[in-house]
């Protein structure tokens, strides 16, 4: 019998191969397209916190347009952790791409991700200006809409006042404990164990009497949402408690019907373009007064206010409304379902009645019915990962959310973008 024809591997054959990096991709791949519009960024300011010049000592900084393409191409590739990012840089074609021979560890690419934020937001500004003088994006007619993210932390680190009390009494007693003993013996540890385990203790302790501020914040919320609702007896509520892990962080009512720790986004979008134009985040889990900081936000990065806003029944609040309709802004938002509460009222203001009498006509209704393709641009941000803050803060959560905005945008319009300067 004839022996079979396999082919097998052979590994100590002696090869030569000649190439370069460039070869590694086809000239079409995402990773170029990242690579030419990060080149078309005005990066001056990054540039500006280099502080390693030639002719002195110090080891050479790492190419701020690297760090960015890395993870405007990450967030697009659906990786989010700094770690992985690092790993896919040794293995993965594109990533080696990127870096060019650059070697890259977690800790800059985690680094730069979350010191970005002031880059980012401009960074937005000036890419939808330039998208705007392209034709793309119209203001004239924007939606708001509310995402919540879950936090970096967990439903069993938050606490009630009293048992914060306890730990951070036993926060500063382990503090002290630790400097007693490295007094002591100096020779137990060496000094960098000694000074991480009094930094771990310091960091527990400042967590702790960040939880209790927030603990007193949210008492004072309470009190004074009671004040404006005139409220003779405080609405019974669950006791206040508050993260060690992440102080910021609040539990919100989310997509699946629980509760969880999170933030929440509030994303402004031209529904035609599907451009995201304006990010914030706040640990208010209700969209109620959000009307007016979404207006004032794109006046402050436009120098105009959009001429009609939409959203959805969430943002139905009566002095929101009349807040926004006396700066010249079109509100459109759902009726309330009650047949009585659609009809303006003697007591409504003239920016609540022209609201009314707005959404009651058909081609008010057609116009709101674009706010659902705001909806598409918050499930591509979900399937690229944005399910979780890999951070912890307001502002570092801001931060994510822009890195995402701003990945969305460059997903959806990469020609237009790759072809103006921002």
């Amino acid at each position: 019998m004839w022996p079979r024809k396999i082919r097998q591997p052979v590994r100590t054959q002696i090869e030569y191969r000649l190439s370069c990096i460039d070869d590694i991709l086809p000239d079409d791949h995402r990773a170029r397209l990242v690579w030419q519009y990060v080149e078309k960024i005005d990066i001056s300011c990054l540039l500006a916190g280099v502080r390693s010049f030639a002719g002195n000592k110090g080891a050479p900084t790492t190419d701020p347009r690297i760090l960015l393409s890395l993870w405007l191409f990450a967030i697009l590739d659906g990786v989010g952790a700094a770690r992985e990012v690092a790993r896919l840089c040794e293995r993965d074609h594109a990533y080696q791409w990127i870096c060019g021979g650059v070697t890259i560890n977690h800790h800059t690419l985690s680094d730069f991700r979350n010191a970005a934020g002031p880059f980012l937001d401009d960074l937005l500004t000036k890419s939808v200006a330039a998208l705007i003088l392209a034709g793309v994006v119209d203001l004239s007619c924007l939606a708001v809409d509310s995402m919540r993210v879950r936090a970096n932390a967990g439903q069993s680190s938050f606490r009630r006042k009293q048992t914060l009390l306890e730990l951070q009494r036993l926060a500063r007693e382990r503090i002290e404990q630790l400097k007693a003993e490295n007094a002591a013996d100096p020779q137990a540890n060496t000094r960098r164990q000694q000074a991480r385990r009094e930094r771990a203790a310091r960091e527990r302790a400042e967590r702790i009497d960040a939880a209790l501020k927030a603990v007193e914040e949210i008492e004072r919320a309470r009190v004074a949402e009671d004040k404006a609702n005139r409220r003779k007896t405080p609405k019974k509520r669950q006791e206040v408690r508050a993260s060690t892990t992440d102080p910021e962080a609040r539990r919100m009512a989310m997509a699946n019907g629980g509760m969880a720790p999170a933030y929440n986004v509030q994303i402004k979008t031209d529904p035609n373009s599907a451009v995201v134009v304006g990010v914030s985040v706040t640990n208010n889990g209700s969209d109620r007064g959000k009307l007016g900081p979404a207006v004032d936000e794109i006046r402050q990065r436009y120098d105009e206010p959009p001429e009609k806003l939409l959203a959805d029944v969430g943002y139905d609040g009566h002095s929101d409304i009349e807040a926004v309709e006396a700066k010249g802004t079109a509100v459109y938002v759902p009726l309330p379902r009650k047949e009585a509460d659609r009809q303006p009222k003697p007591k409504d203001g003239p920016g609540v009645r022209k609201w009314k009498e707005r959404m009651g006509g058909e081609a008010e209704k057609l116009l709101y019915a674009n706010r659902i393709k705001t909806e598409h641009v918050h499930a591509q941000m979900r399937n690229h990962g944005f399910l979780q803050m890999p951070v912890r803060g307001l502002e570092k959560a801001k931060t994510i959310a822009l890195w995402f905005a701003i990945a969305s945008n460059f997903l959806l319009h990469a020609p237009t973008l790759t072809d103006i300067a921002c």
